[in-house]
């Protein structure tokens, strides 16, 4: 049995923040019930092109990500009759979850107030750009303008000189991130009120995902009072620890070293890569010593890492006691063995997509497709008790797709 297995989830949302959230919680076992508008639906299955990456039939990966699994209803949330329905849907639900901006919630009569007086029991869940207060509560945004520029990572990791900023390495990046957090936080408030009886109100932003994301980075800063800056790239990694850093391949490939302790793992490194001469080299027998002298160890680490292939490498270092990683590229990382072994990629359909990160009893989790648009609307009413001539009606006047 899923962990939450049973319960059922009422998402109001569009794009791919909230979506997200509701995928992950549809692999943890809920029921999702996705509402879309009853013409248009979600504008995130017209997104067709990404960069210079155009996806010309379907399944569209851009939608399937953050929609797998659920169930799909076209309703217009407009008019009376669209409304009823909805609130028919909120009193069966346990989780109603929404991206609407406040004035949206007001207008459709779907805020916190509106809904708790449908079921009062409700866990109500918001995932906004810039959180629910303050002065800019009310204002919209996206992943790249509210989690990666305005939380702190776009300077980051942005070199001086760069002449720009460094963008999102893909889209939805910080989306699928903050719904996680969102549903992380939809399962604690489920088990309150497993515990307690009390229903919660629960709140994820964009920017409070991109903040904490950063938080190690603002905390050190904050309290020093200076910037991390990025070293120009090709420059190594730290200044103070040639084991820390990226060395290129005679194939143009890169190999992460993240070994913060250099005495503990120098002399590995240099049996696995024949410099055994520079075991016992006082230059580098102590973090001292090593500190001192690390542009001659990056000079020498990448002189000869430079003289294999990756392959090579990889061979060797099969039995490296310190933390390596190869440099890989989205295509290499679908392919990679332990990616593989751990099933962090699954079948949705026709589609592989990486799955949620979290998994119980050694389980993968099991995601089917993205609906068709509107494609459940008909089950989903008379779940709900409406006779055909009703369904009929609520067709015609366009409350429902």
């Amino acid at each position: 049995m899923k962990p939450l297995e049973g319960f059922r989830v009422l998402e109001v949302a569009m794009y791919g923040f909230v979506p997200a959230c509701g995928a992950v919680l549809r692999e943890w076992g809920a029921e999702v019930i996705k509402v879309e508008h009853a013409v248009a639906g979600d504008p995130q299955r017209g997104l067709r092109q990404t960069g210079a990456l155009v996806v010309t039939d379907d399944p569209n990966p851009n939608f399937e990500n953050a929609n797998r699994g659920k169930r799909s209803l076209g309703l217009d949330m407009s008019v009376p009759e669209g409304r009823e329905v909805l609130y028919e849907l909120v009193r069966c639900c346990d989780v109603f979850v929404t991206s609407f901006l406040p004035a949206a919630r007001a207008k459709f009569g779907i805020d916190v107030d509106d809904i708790r007086a449908v079921n009062p029991n409700i866990i109500y869940a918001r995932g906004s750009a810039l959180g629910p207060r303050g002065p800019e509560a009310d204002k919209g945004g996206y992943d790249l303008t509210a989690f990666w520029c305005r939380a702190g990572a776009a300077a980051t990791v942005t070199p001086p000189g760069f002449g720009g900023t460094v963008s999102l390495p893909g889209p939805a990046f910080g989306d699928t991130i903050s719904g996680t957090n969102l549903a992380g936080g939809i399962t604690a408030a489920l088990l309150k009120r497993e515990r307690t009886g009390e229903p919660s109100v629960v709140d994820v932003s964009l920017l409070s995902s991109g903040t904490w994301a950063m938080g190690h980075t603002i905390a050190l800063t904050n309290h020093l009072g200076q910037l991390l800056v990025q070293p120009p790239p090709g420059s190594g990694g730290s200044p103070v620890n040639p084991l820390v850093g990226m060395y290129v391949t005679a194939d143009d490939r890169y190999i992460s070293f993240v070994m913060m302790q250099p005495t503990k793992f120098w002399a590995d490194v240099c049996r696995h890569m024949e410099l055994d001469e520079l075991i016992d080299d006082p230059r580098f027998t102590s973090a001292e010593t090593i500190g001192a002298n690390t542009p001659e160890a990056v000079r020498i680490l990448s002189e000869t890492m430079a003289k294999r292939t990756l392959a090579e490498w990889t061979e060797r270092f099969a039995t490296l006691a310190g933390p390596w990683a190869p440099v890989q590229d989205t295509l290499q990382v679908a392919e990679d063995a332990q990616v593989r072994a751990n099933e962090y990629l699954i079948h949705a359909g026709e589609l592989d997509l990486i799955a949620n990160p979290v998994q119980f009893d050694l389980t993968a989790p099991q995601a089917g497709p993205a609906p068709g648009f509107a494609e459940q609307t008909d089950e989903i009413l008379e779940e709900l008790g409406f006779d055909w001539d009703r369904i009929i009606e609520l067709k015609t006047s366009g409350a429902v797709t």
